[in-house]
């Protein structure tokens, strides 16, 4: 288990910023890549998992599948900290013996709500990576995300970026923050992508 602790910054418009346009976020990144990500979320149809504060996923990265438990944790002023549990995993599969060392242990081991659980939204969205080096010994991952959740027919956009603190002083994590919120005219955003696919699927119950 880990401590999850990232500040998420929501982009608005269509247009796909241009980062390295920043030269003094370029002058911080020590290491630069780009991913296509797409993830899958998963409750029972009366969102049993959504009611205990779990979210529960599988992602796919290139060839390779993680599964993630994570608790709803606390959110302020785009700051999201949070409990996570990720591992590797086969074939898109979920690996029993590791979800039953999560929150989501009762649910495993009940075997009539986890026959219930049913993927209910997908994310899918293009990822550029900025690995930052910033002072007292602080580094941050920048991930800006560009691409779309959906659940039956609904559809809706993603487009934010968010800091985690990979180690070091949160401080620092929200200086970066703060400067890209004013230089790029962003908003502190305190939704999770989760929290935007369940209401995309209450809206496919409701029509």
């Amino acid at each position: 288990m880990s401590l999850e602790q990232e500040m998420k910054l929501a982009v608005s418009g269509e247009t796909k910023l241009n980062l390295a346009e920043l030269d003094w976020l370029l002058a911080m990144t020590s290491e630069q890549h780009q991913l296509q990500l797409r993830t899958e979320y998963f409750d029972t149809p009366r969102l049993k998992l959504k009611q205990q504060g779990i979210a529960l996923r599988l992602r796919q990265v290139d060839d390779q599948w993680v599964q993630t438990v994570k608790t709803s944790g606390k959110v302020q002023d785009g700051l999201h900290q949070r409990e996570e549990w990720e591992h590797p995993v086969l074939n898109g599969e979920f690996d029993l013996p590791l979800l039953r060392q999560t929150p989501l242990a009762p649910i495993v081991d009940d075997s009539g709500s986890w026959k219930q659980l049913q993927r209910l939204f997908y994310t899918k969205f293009q990822r550029d990576v900025y690995l930052l080096e910033a002072p007292q010994d602080t580094v941050i991952e920048l991930a800006y995300d560009f691409g779309e959740a959906g659940s039956g027919e609904q559809r809706a956009m993603i487009h934010e970026i968010e800091l985690e603190l990979r180690h070091g002083s949160l401080q620092q994590l929200q200086q970066v923050a703060e400067r890209l919120k004013t230089e790029l005219n962003l908003s502190y955003n305190n939704r999770s992508k989760a929290e935007i696919g369940y209401q995309l699927y209450q809206q496919t119950l409701a029509r």
